[in-house]
C-alpha cells in the first residue's frame, strides 16, 4: 500500500483540495472535506508520547459538537447557543468570546438540541450561524460583529442553524435545520464582504398555485402530488453537507428528508418528492441547478443525505475517477461519479431491512415493499433505525491507504403512521407523522432494539467497495474521525477514551480518558513547528438523549471543553466534577393508566431533549422537590423559558401535563427502587 499512497498524495495535491498544513482552516479542513490532516510529526512510532498540552472549559452543559478552526496560532470553536471563542492554539490562553444572545425561546425549534457545529473563515473574517437564524460575520483578531444577515424566509416557521457556514468564491454558504418541525428547505449565499443575499435554492417545491422560482422547481413539483405538504413544509433541510470542487467548480449539498415522514400523508399521490434525500450539484457562482442523485425517492424513514460529502480522486477499475463519498443514514456507502451525479457502487456497510440493494442502471434502491409502513399502515420494525446507520459524525479519509473511516451504529426503529397526525407548525414542535406507541409500549419490540444495538469503527476500501477492517466499540454511537499522514486515525469513544489506530489495520496504539463523547471529531493544527491534536467534549445532541456517555454512566457533569495535546506534554485531562443531586421523588400514586398517558405525551413532546427514558439533558429522575412543586409552572407557563426550556401551553392542557408529572414521578421511583435493589450475585 506504500507505493499506492505516494500516488494518491499526488493526487491529493493536483486535484486542487491541499492548503496550508500548519492549520485547520475550513470546517472539512479542504473543500472536498476529506479531514486529512497532512502532518505527521505526531505518527505511529511518537504517538505513544501524547500527553495534554492545554485544556478550556466552555459554558452551557448542552452538548459540544463543533469542529474547531485553527488560523495564526489562534483556535476558534463555538458551544451551545451558539456561542463563539478564540483561543491562543498553542497555550490555550482565551482571546475573546463572542455571545450572539440568542433568544433562549428559539429552543423550541430545535429538533435536535442547542449545539452549533461551527464556524467558516475567510480574509479575517469568520462567520458563524446561530440557533435563532441569524448569519453573523466577525473580526478574527476582535470578535467584533461586522455584519448580520437574518437567513430566515419565514419567521412563522421553526427554522435554526445548527450547521457550519462554507466560504466559496467570495460567497458565504448556509443551510437550516426544520425537517422534522414543519418547513421548507433551502441554501442560500451571502456576499462575504457585505452580507447581502447573493442566490437562494430551494430544495423542495412551494405552494403549486404560484409560479415556480425557477426550472429545477418546476422539474422538481411534478414528482410530489396534492398540497398537503405545503402545510408541513416539506422538508429537505439543508442542515449540514456542503463541499466544492474547484476544477469541475461545482458545489455539492446534502439535502435532508421530507415532512412529514410518511410519503402517504405528505404527497398521497406518490412520487419521488424531489430534492428530499437527494445530492445535488449548483454552481456557486448562480445557484444554478446542474445534477442530482436521489438516495431514497419519496423517502419516509428520516434518511436526510446531509451527512459529509467527501470528495476524492481514486482509480476504479483501473482509471482514475472523480468521486463524491457519502455514508449516510440510509446503510449503504454511495459512491458517485462527481462530473455528472452516476451511481457508481452503493454497498451496505450495517445491517439494511428497508432496502435489498441499488441497480446501479437506474441508480434507485431496490426497497422492500414491507418497508412501506405509509401504505399498508401497519408499524415495522426496520435497519437502520431513524438514527441511521452512521449519523453525521464527521468522517475522514486518507489518501495513503484509500480508506474513508467513519462509525457505525446498529440500532433499529419501529415506524408507523400516526392516524391522527396533524401540522404541528403552530407549536413549533416536532411533527413528524409518526405514531410513537408501538415504541413506547410494546416491550418486546423495546427489548429487540436493546438486543440488536452495537456501534463500531469502520475503515472502507473506496475502490474496492467493501470493508478494509472494522473495530467493535463499548458503547453504541461513536464520534468523528481525523486521519493524519502519520497513518493515524483518531477518534473520540463515547464512553470516555481519545483512541488512536493505525489507519491501516486498525490496531489501537494510544489512548487517554476524556471522560465524555467527541461527537465534532478531532482536528490537527502546527504552531511553531509542534503538531497539536485538538478535540471538542461534551455529549449532546439527538444521540445524547438516546445513548449515555462516560459522564453520565460515572454520575458526572457534562464536561462540554476543549482538549488539546501534543507530544512530551505533561498535562492530565482531570475528571468533571460530580453531579450533586438526589433521587428522591414524590410517591407514585397515579394509575398506570394515567402513567402510561403520560409516557406517550412524554415521547410526542419531551423525549427528544430529555431522552426516551427521561435520561437527557437534565436526566428528570433528579428533578428537585421545587421543580416537582413547579412543574406545571415550568411545562404550561414557560416559567424556565430563559433556560432553554419551551413552554407547552398550545400542546398539552393541564390535564396533559399532570399525566406527564405522573409518568416522571413513576419513572424515578422505578430508578430509585433499582438502585436500592441488592446487588445479584
Amino acid at each position: 500500500m506504500r507505493g499506492l499512497a505516494g500516488v494518491l498524495l499526488l493526487v491529493f495535491a493536483a486535484a486542487g483540495l491541499a492548503d496550508d498544513r500548519s492549520d485547520w482552516a475550513a470546517y472539512g479542513r479542504t473543500p472536498g472535506e476529506q479531514r486529512f490532516s497532512l502532518l505527521e510529526q505526531i505518527n505511529t512510532s511518537t504517538v505513544a508520547r501524547l500527553g495534554l498540552a492545554w485544556t478550556q472549559t466552555l459554558e452551557h452543559e448542552r452538548g459540544l459538537e463543533s469542529t474547531p478552526l485553527v488560523i495564526d496560532g489562534v483556535m476558534y470553536v463555538t458551544g451551545a447557543w451558539s456561542v463563539v471563542y478564540a483561543f491562543d492554539a498553542a497555550r490555550g490562553t482565551p482571546v475573546w468570546t463572542f455571545d450572539p444572545k440568542v433568544d433562549r425561546t428559539s429552543a423550541a425549534s430545535a429538533c435536535c438540541g442547542v449545539v452549533n457545529r461551527g464556524l467558516a473563515a475567510s480574509k479575517g473574517r469568520l462567520y458563524a450561524g446561530t440557533l435563532d437564524g441569524r448569519l453573523i460575520a466577525l473580526d478574527a483578531k476582535t470578535g467584533k460583529t461586522l455584519w448580520s444577515a437574518q437567513t430566515i424566509v419565514d419567521t412563522t416557521r421553526p427554522y435554526t442553524i445548527t450547521g457550519a457556514p462554507r466560504v466559496v468564491k467570495g460567497k458565504v454558504l448556509i443551510g437550516n435545520g426544520g425537517a422534522d418541525m414543519g418547513v421548507r428547505g433551502y441554501v442560500s449565499a451571502y456576499d462575504a464582504d457585505t452580507g447581502a443575499l447573493v442566490w437562494r435554492f430551494f430544495t423542495v417545491p412551494g405552494d403549486p398555485a404560484k409560479p415556480a422560482e425557477n426550472a429545477a422547481m418546476a422539474m422538481a413539483a411534478k414528482t410530489w402530488s396534492g398540497t398537503r405538504f405545503t402545510e408541513w413544509g416539506g422538508g429537505g433541510t439543508v442542515w449540514d453537507a456542503m463541499s466544492w470542487d474547484p476544477d469541475l467548480d461545482l458545489l455539492y449539498i446534502g439535502v435532508g428528508n421530507g415532512s412529514p415522514w410518511p410519503r402517504g400523508l405528505r404527497s398521497p399521490g406518490g412520487g419521488d418528492n424531489l430534492f428530499i434525500s437527494s445530492i445535488v450539484a449548483l454552481r456557486p457562482d448562480t445557484g444554478e441547478y446542474v445534477w442530482h442523485f436521489q438516495l431514497a425517492p419519496g423517502e419516509q424513514w428520516d434518511y436526510p443525505a446531509t451527512t459529509q460529502l467527501t470528495l476524492v480522486d481514486l482509480p476504479i477499475d483501473g482509471k482514475m475517477r472523480k468521486l463524491l463519498v457519502q455514508v449516510p443514514k440510509h446503510g449503504f456507502v454511495y459512491v458517485l461519479d462527481r462530473s455528472n451525479g452516476k451511481l457508481l457502487s452503493a454497498e451496505p456497510f450495517t445491517k439494511v431491512t428497508w432496502a435489498k440493494g441499488y441497480d446501479l442502471k437506474t441508480g434507485r434502491p431496490i426497497e422492500n415493499p414491507e418497508a412501506d409502513y405509509s401504505k399498508s399502515g401497519k408499524p415495522v420494525m426496520l435497519y437502520p433505525g431513524m438514527v441511521g446507520g452512521h449519523n453525521w459524525h464527521p468522517v475522514s479519509f486518507s489518501p495513503r491507504t484509500g480508506y474513508l473511516y467513519f462509525s457505525e451504529l446498529q440500532f433499529p426503529s419501529v415506524y408507523a403512521l400516526d392516524p391522527a397526525a396533524r401540522f404541528g407548525n403552530g407549536s413549533r414542535r416536532m411533527s413528524t407523522g409518526q405514531d410513537l406507541r408501538p415504541m413506547s409500549t410494546d416491550m418486546s419490540l423495546y427489548a429487540e432494539v436493546q438486543r440488536n444495538t452495537r456501534g463500531s469503527l469502520i475503515a472502507w476500501d473506496i475502490a474496492r467497495g467493501k470493508r478494509a477492517w472494522q473495530v467493535e466499540q463499548k458503547v453504541p454511537a461513536n464520534g468523528g474521525t481525523l486521519a493524519t499522514a502519520g497513518g493515524l486515525v483518531f477518534q473520540g469513544a463515547t464512553e470516555g477514551r481519545l483512541v488512536a489506530y493505525a489507519d491501516d489495520d486498525g490496531r489501537v496504539l494510544w489512548e487517554t480518558p476524556i471522560y465524555s463523547g467527541v461527537p465534532g471529531g478531532p482536528v490537527s493544527y502546527e504552531v511553531d513547528g509542534r503538531q497539536y491534536l485538538a478535540v471538542g467534549v461534551g455529549w449532546g445532541g439527538a444521540l445524547g438523549t438516546i445513548f449515555p456517555d462516560g459522564t453520565a454512566a460515572a454520575g458526572l457533569k457534562n464536561p462540554n471543553r476543549i482538549a488539546v495535546y501534543a507530544l512530551d506534554a505533561k498535562g492530565v485531562l482531570t475528571p468533571p466534577e460530580r453531579q450533586q443531586r438526589t433521587l428522591d421523588p414524590p410517591p407514585a400514586t397515579a394509575p398506570m393508566e394515567q402513567v402510561m398517558r403520560g409516557l406517550l405525551l412524554f415521547s410526542e413532546h419531551c423525549g427528544l431533549c430529555h431522552g426516551s427514558g427521561a435520561g437527557g439533558v437534565p436526566d428528570l429522575d433528579y428533578m428537585s422537590a421545587q421543580t416537582h412543586r413547579e412543574f406545571a409552572g415550568i411545562v404550561l407557563g414557560g416559567a424556565r423559558v430563559e433556560r432553554g426550556m419551551p413552554q407547552f401551553r398550545e400542546q398539552l392542557d393541564a390535564g396533559g401535563a399532570q399525566a406527564i408529572h405522573d409518568f416522571l414521578i413513576w419513572k424515578a421511583n422505578q430508578h430509585k427502587q433499582a438502585m436500592s435493589a441488592p446487588a445479584a450475585h
